[in-house]
């Protein structure tokens, strides 16, 4: 592989280590709770993500470590299948997931900060890696569009989550 990345083959996997994760933030006029709550009903994303277009939870009982789910996503020459894992569950402040399927996955975090006035802040941090010969390819162009089609997603939950009114006080 060239200088840029390394590759591994007795594991199969592709990191290129100066290559930054992709980090964005957004805030939202709802609080850490609303917001978390939100985010990990894992069957609503495509609601708010428009590269899903479905998603389906894979294990049974309330999200938490271990929980997985399945998202149909559109990409270049059609539609895949990811499936991930959450992999740290912090309630209302801070969730990660690793992807567990196909040649480049997925691993990130979400964390929602209060801010004053009783919204929140989310930030999503997203690195990718590769598997595989596939991986080593295609894991540069996920990385670069994951630099506009996050911002796009997170201003999706922002509007989906402002236009609907929080649920009511317990």
């Amino acid at each position: 592989m060239s200088e840029r990345g390394k590759v591994d083959f007795r594991v199969g996997r592709v990191h290129d280590p100066r290559v930054a994760p992709v980090v964005h933030s957004v805030e939202i006029a709802r609080s850490p709770e609303d917001v978390f709550a939100y985010w990990v009903d894992l069957e609503r994303h495509a609601e708010w993500n428009p590269d899903i277009v479905s998603s389906k939870r894979e294990t049974d009982g309330p999200t938490g470590v271990g929980s997985r789910a399945t998202d149909v996503r559109r990409a270049a020459g059609g539609k895949q299948s990811i499936t991930y894992e959450i992999t740290e569950h912090d309630p209302p402040r801070r969730s990660a997931f690793r992807g567990v399927n196909g040649p480049v996955r997925a691993v990130g975090t979400i964390t929602v900060d209060p801010l004053g006035d009783g919204g929140s802040r989310v930030t999503i941090e997203i690195d990718f890696e590769g598997k595989g010969l596939v991986g080593a390819v295609v894991t540069p162009l996920v990385h670069r569009q994951a630099r506009t089609h996050v911002p796009v997603a997170l201003q999706g939950l922002k509007e989906r989550l402002e236009s609907e009114p929080p649920p009511p006080a317990a």
